[in-house]
């Protein structure tokens, strides 16, 4: 009954269903790993080969599990999403990782609700939320507070695809909700068609602009693995079931957990310090996380968005 009611009203977030927003939200705190994975495990200089092993075996092995694929528009439509969501978002994610400090680049992928909250005006009919852009913008300060460091550097390659990669899952995600999931299709096939179509997308792309794959030893074949079955196939499952149930706008701040994860495991792992300044960014950013969850003070009162 929930689920059906937040699919037939995008925007109405009176109803909180906190086991779905707990599914969605282990989806981007697993995407938190990709930054020490891509860092730690992956060879350098190789984003598109990374996001086709992300993608493609993830993609067949659901469609070969599900044995569903799309029927009739659900084919064009399936395409332009794996190839928002995930043929180009992928490699500038890769790109972003690889070319700036994590902390630069998770600050420029946790822009990606403000982008939700606008194309939600044109794409969803959704009014435009003081509520929704305030706690975006408030959550893209605690991240930057926890990640950005006076060594921090940009490179404009990187931040270019950051900021793209930002933008271009938001298109995806907004289409998404738009588009909704076909009557009778699982989550894990919805998942599959579209990393499959991304996969698809980043062969040619990998051959024309990389060559031949780099050598992979012991401890990349686990990072690829990693990034394919848990942080590919389980995640994605999880998130899109998430975007199509949920309201957009609380799915998109979700995200926010990416960096706060790659902010722990850096601490954790590379031993890198969370001072004074980092911990008070790190509580802005989740209840920025929690605020995103709850409905915005005017429909609370009954008024309009």
């Amino acid at each position: 009954m929930t689920s059906q009611l937040l699919r037939t009203d995008p925007g109405d977030t009176r109803r909180v269903d906190l086991p779905r927003i707990a599914l969605t939200a282990a989806a981007p705190a697993v995407w938190g790993t990709t930054y020490l994975v891509t860092t730690e495990f992956l060879p350098a200089g190789h984003p598109l080969f990374a996001g086709l092993l992300r993608a493609l075996p993830a993609g067949l092995i659901a469609l070969a599990f599900t044995r569903t694929l799309p029927r009739g528009a659900w084919w064009g439509k399936a395409a332009a999403l794996g190839v928002l969501n995930i043929g180009i978002f992928l490699p500038l994610l890769f790109v972003a990782a690889q070319r700036l400090p994590g902390g630069v680049a998770a600050t420029l992928g946790a822009g990606q609700p403000l982008v939700v909250a606008v194309l939600s005006v044109p794409l969803l009919r959704q009014r435009l939320s003081g509520w929704r852009l305030g706690w975006g913008v408030a959550g893209m300060a605690g991240v930057g507070l926890v990640v950005l460091g006076p060594a921090a550097t940009f490179d404009g390659v990187g931040v270019a695809a950051g900021l793209g990669g930002a933008a271009t899952m938001a298109l995806g995600v907004t289409l998404t909700k738009r588009w909704g999931r076909p009557e009778g299709v699982g989550p894990a096939a919805f998942a599959g068609w579209q990393l499959t179509a991304g996969g698809l997308f980043l062969l040619p792309l990998t051959a024309l602009f990389e060559g031949a794959p780099p050598s992979i030893d012991g401890r990349a074949a686990l990072g690829y693995v990693w990034l394919g079955l848990i942080g590919g196939l389980l995640t994605y499952t999880l998130w899109f079931r998430g975007v199509t149930t949920l309201p957009v706008a609380s799915v998109a701040v979700l995200g926010l957990l990416s960096p706060l994860v790659a902010a722990v495991l850096g601490a954790a792992v590379l031993h890198q310090t969370l001072g004074v300044v980092q911990l008070a960014g790190f509580a802005l950013a989740l209840a920025a996380l929690v605020a995103g969850q709850l409905p915005a003070p005017s429909v609370r009162k009954g008024q309009s968005r």
